[in-house]
């Protein structure tokens, strides 16, 4: 299929979503503040997106793994969603806010979908199924049933929790007239640079990952741009990598990435999203809650993670 046919087997006059603009930059995987354990707040999210938005990022993913969507009931996503992504794009003038409908079966995944079209995110994020193992032809027809729902897909690879999309896989999705980019946290670098080159297929699909540690090698394979979870903590750090690596300042941009990884230490303290929670919930940005089965750091969790970062401080995100 040819760009102009896929273009007009979108819908007729309708133009297609430029998932390179869409994904280029810094794109924080937020954390989801809550206002108590387990449900999500928008108000209670005001302070992170105001002191995001001052460092520079570019928009928005909600629900990923550093959001704790698997771990959210499909009815608390769709307050949130809407007034995140409002207060966004306001801060923003309009940065493009994506939200992750991943689940386990496709249907579940389409309930998702449909409870946060109030949200008008500019794109769905989704994974290959979860739990189960299924066939190449079975992953291919659950992104193709999200075509109906208006909004364009970025398809999402992350091994670690769901079925890996493969180098053939990504060559038959990038033919999905919906699907406008992917992510990929699999921090293999041989399958990124084919999901680039697979991408460069079409002048509107967007490549952006989300492996936080190789982050620059990820741009100098060609990423459009880069979805780091510690850009919750370092968010100026992580712009500035992006920023120093498009204007030829290598050295700079190397300097940013070590910089990410020293942040990066504190999931040896305790892995995860309520680590990144307490240090931010120690600068006023965001409560400590999680949903279960997570539990909050321990005062002595909170202690160690303090304690390490602490030369860090000027690096890290301030209201």
């Amino acid at each position: 299929m040819n760009p102009t046919t896929r273009q007009k087997g979108i819908s007729e006059g309708e133009k297609q979503a430029d998932g390179r603009a869409l994904l280029a930059g810094v794109m924080v995987p937020l954390v989801t503040p809550m206002d108590r354990p387990g449900r999500p707040s928008a108000p209670a999210a005001d302070a992170l997106l105001g002191a995001l938005a001052g460092a520079g990022a570019h928009g928005l993913m909600l629900f990923g793994s550093n959001g704790e969507g698997p771990l959210l009931p499909t009815a608390l996503l769709a307050d949130f969603a809407t007034g995140v992504a409002r207060r966004w794009r306001e801060l923003t003038g309009g940065g493009p806010v994506l939200v992750n409908v991943t689940a386990p079966g496709t249907a579940e995944a389409l309930a998702r979908a449909e409870a946060v079209l109030s949200a008008a995110p500019d794109a769905l994020v989704l994974s290959p199924p979860v739990y189960y193992h299924h066939r190449p032809d079975e992953i291919v027809a659950h992104y193709a049933a999200t075509a109906g729902l208006g909004v364009p897909v970025v398809a999402y690879n992350a091994p670690r929790y769901s079925n890996p999309l493969t180098p053939a896989l990504i060559d038959q999705l990038a033919d999905l007239a919906h699907l406008v980019g992917i992510k990929d946290s699999s921090g293999d670098l041989e399958f990124f640079a084919h999901a680039v080159a697979a991408a460069r297929r079409r002048d509107d699909f967007g490549v952006s990952q989300g492996a936080e540690g190789q982050a620059l090698d990820a741009l100098r394979l060609g990423a459009d741009g880069v979805v780091p979870g510690v850009a919750n903590l370092a968010p100026v750090a992580a712009v500035e990598l992006f920023r120093a690596h498009r204007e030829g300042r290598d050295a700079d941009a190397r300097r940013a990435q070590r910089l990410l990884d020293e942040v990066l230490a504190l999931h040896t303290v305790r892995p995860g999203v309520p680590a990144v929670k307490a240090v931010l919930a120690a600068r006023g940005l965001c409560p400590p809650h999680v949903a279960a089965p997570f539990t909050p750091c321990s005062e002595a969790e909170r202690h160690a993670l303090l304690t390490l970062l602490a030369p860090l401080d000027a690096a890290l995100i301030r209201a």
